[in-house]
């Protein structure tokens, strides 16, 4: 059955959060320094973590044995699971949901402690996190974009948890491309009010009966929009019709037509949903209606798609994390086969075996710098909004972007080799449903896909990211990789800071094919971008494991062997020297590739894949 023990530990993310990143200079923003000290994190990561233990997890068995059931009708046409309505209030009431999401109240926490609460509600349950963050994703669109009138009318409702909010974006036949969506907005006789007809699909807490009414962004095009995503708009369309004095009003003609049946996280309501079948739906323009045919609405969109894009990347690492747990705990009560050092003494635990060895470390150490990737990220957020000059919030905005299709792509493909390596420390009972890695990874698959799917991470960050402002914040993001490597050289980390040298020279020499490829050959550059990707990835995270490899040292040597966090420190060194020497070098094999720049996958004869 899925997990319902809640194993997950702390001890690194506190690390992370407070030692490794620089806790006080964000807590020293005008934002945050009136409310918060650095200890203040500890109570609130506690208080998360006992609900993701005592509330959320419980409810996993039934969010996937029993899952959302479509039930039809205008008012609560998705029935969930009784325990989610405990699950969802809970969490609202402990203000871990999507109050998050109001980055303008007085005593807002720092943005990047979001991070490591939703990577432990996504451990717990992988598919009922989903009923509440996509309201906050949503909120974000609407706090920038919506005039004030409006925002007083959805947004208390949508930040109390009243509301849910939903992006409605996928079209059946358009899909990945968004420049084909046929949905359209009509203009009425009232400024700003448009109608609305068309269908969406795939749309993540697109309905259910745990709150009182959806608040839908949708795109789409109005009767004059260019061709493609200039012509897009994006309307904020209530299920049910919110008044002037923000309460409910009557039903405005959105249908949820269906949910789909997904491999994984069942507990989530994945919707069809039909606009203006009685043609009565009606929704406000977010910001200034289209000019000469072009919209807003994807520049808009981004602003939330960014958002759930590394919000894909902790929801990846939640899960993939949790999967580890359940390995490690299997691995140490395991009873099995001899130890190679002593072929005639007794059967022993399988973490006393070697390659259980390799592939819990490869879980740990991957988690790890999964995790330092997505924390260094947001933290990039709260600097780009809160830091004292435009000079610093500029360079934190850039670095951000960046790491963005890094912290969303790399991250859920590295999910799901994950729970694979957990299904496999299992060994046959890994594929037995009653163990955790095998919901947990039908859970992850979606991962890669959803938000745009990681080739689309791949193409932007080939492409937008390493060109940007005329390339000069990714060579600052390099140049910082590079100046880190040649500067902080120890004596216990010799070997592995010459392997971050050795693959540095390697990814920028991929970087100069790549930027050849631009101009002399696409195709190349399009078959090769998820490997570029990923080895991006493999280097600023081999930077960032070595970071902290440097400081647990310190702290270690601090605090001696006989000091009750020794294990946790030996343990750090340990993830990031497997990290660097282990998984970095694999960046070697794709300048080879690269360099070789072999087509035969694009010179097959359709033909001929059989």
């Amino acid at each position: 059955m899925p997990h319902d023990n809640f194993l997950y530990q702390t001890r690194d993310i506190k690390f992370q959060i407070k030692e490794w990143l620089d806790i006080n200079k964000v807590l020293s923003l005008d934002a945050y320094k009136d409310y918060y000290g650095a200890d203040d994190f500890d109570a609130i990561c506690d208080v998360n973590y006992k609900i993701c233990r005592d509330v959320i997890c419980p409810a996993n068995k039934d969010s996937d044995e029993i899952g959302m059931k479509h039930v039809g009708g205008n008012e609560k046409a998705v029935i969930s699971p009784d325990i989610f309505k405990t699950v969802y209030n809970t969490v609202i009431e402990a203000g871990m949901g999507p109050g998050f999401g109001d980055r303008q109240v007085e005593g807002r926490m720092p943005l990047y402690w979001y991070a490591p609460i939703l990577e432990m509600q996504t451990a717990a349950s992988p598919a009922i996190v989903m009923l509440w963050c996509l309201t906050q994703g949503a909120t974000t669109v609407l706090q920038y974009n919506l005039s004030e009138e409006l925002q007083k009318r959805f947004l208390p409702k949508m930040y109390s948890g009243e509301w849910g909010g939903s992006m409605c974006l996928t079209e059946p036949g358009a899909g990945s491309e968004v420049g084909a969506v046929t949905t359209r907005c009509f203009p009425t006789d009232t400024p700003g009010l448009w109608k609305i007809k068309g269908q969406k699909c795939f749309i993540t807490t697109g309905d259910w009966d745990g709150v009182d009414n959806i608040i839908h962004l949708v795109l789409a095009k109005d009767p004059d929009a260019k061709p493609g995503t200039a012509g897009i708009s994006c309307l904020v369309v209530p299920k049910f019709w919110v008044n002037e004095d923000g309460s409910m009003g009557k039903w405005n003609d959105v249908t949820t037509t269906g949910i789909e049946h997904k491999l994984g996280i069942h507990g989530s309501a994945t919707c069809s949903l039909a606009f203006g079948e009685n043609d009565n739906c009606y929704g406000w323009m977010i910001g200034d209606g289209p000019v000469d045919g072009r919209g807003k609405g994807m520049s808009q969109m981004f602003q939330m798609m960014n958002e759930e894009r590394i919000n894909t990347g902790i929801f990846s690492l939640g899960a993939f994390g949790a999967a580890y747990y359940a390995a490690l705990d299997y691995a140490k009560a395991r009873v099995q086969s001899k130890k190679s050092t002593d072929p005639k003494g007794p059967s022993v635990r399988i973490i006393e075996h070697e390659d259980v060895r390799r592939m819990l470390m490869l879980q740990k150490s991957m988690m790890e710098a999964c995790r330092a990737l997505l924390y260094s990220s947001y933290y990039y957020i709260d600097l780009s909004k809160e830091a004292a000059t435009e000079e610093e919030r500029e360079l934190a905005e850039d670095f951000f972007m960046i790491q963005n299709p890094l912290a969303k792509a790399y991250i859920s493909d590295m999910a799901w080799q994950m729970c694979a390596e957990a299904i496999q420390v299992h060994g046959g009972y890994g594929f037995m449903e009653e163990y955790a890695p095998a919901s947990l990874a039908r859970d992850c698959k979606i991962y890669s896909l959803w938000e745009g799917t990681n080739f689309i991470q791949s193409q932007d960050f080939t492409g937008r990211k390493f060109t940007m402002k005329k390339g000069e914040p990714f060579k600052k993001w390099l140049a910082e990789i590079g100046d880190f490597i040649a500067n902080k050289k120890t004596p216990e980390f010799v070997a592995e800071f010459a392997m971050m040298e050795r693959a540095f020279a390697s990814f920028n020499s991929i970087v100069d094919m790549n930027a050849a490829w631009t101009t002399t050959n696409k195709q190349l550059k399009q078959l090769f971008a998820t490997r570029i990707m990923h080895a991006a990835a493999k280097v600023i995270c081999g930077k960032l494991m070595l970071e902290q490899g440097l400081l647990a040292a310190s702290k270690l040597a601090e605090l001696g062997d006989s000091h009750f966090d020794a294990n946790f420190y030996k343990g750090k060194l340990a993830s990031a020297k497997f990290y660097v020497m282990n998984v970095v070098p694999e960046i070697f094999s794709t300048e080879e590739a690269l360099k070789v720049a072999d087509t035969s996958a694009i010179d097959c004869p359709e033909e001929a894949f059989m």
